[in-house]
């Protein structure tokens, strides 16, 4: 019938949201590998664990008409969207290049993200 849902689909029907595991993180430095801004480089202003995105810097610059109102001026607004976070990587801090990353626990349990060419570990910019 036209209109019935399942209970368990909500109210619009919307899919359970999976978080996804990202080891990139705001304030990284990553490369764009795929896509139209591909090779670009830039810095990571947003991470959204929910939807598997990120926003960089530079990349993916949408344009956006805003009536104005009796408030704020109306006008052409130029934001970054969100990227998906499979098409970016992160680069090393030793040699500047990309590079997949692993996780390391250290001996006071913290867990410390390691680049897989150098091994060095990547600092954490919050």
């Amino acid at each position: 019938m036209r209109g019935m849902r399942n209970k368990s689909q909500g109210r619009r029907g919307a899919q359970k949201v999976v978080r996804q595991k990202m080891l990139i993180t705001k304030g990284d430095r990553v490369r764009v590998m795929t896509g139209e801004e591909a090779g670009t480089e830039g810095t990571v202003i947003r991470a959204l664990p929910k939807r598997g995105r990120v926003v960089v810097e530079n990349v993916n610059v949408v344009t956006k008409h805003k009536r104005g109102s009796c408030n704020d001026e109306g006008g052409i607004l130029h934001y970054p969207a969100p990227i998906d976070v499979s098409n970016v990587m992160l680069l090393d801090p030793k040699t500047g290049e990309p590079t997949r990353v692993r996780r390391q626990k250290d001996k006071d349990g913290t867990v410390e993200r390691l680049s897989k060419k150098s091994g060095q570990p990547i600092p954490r910019n919050r």
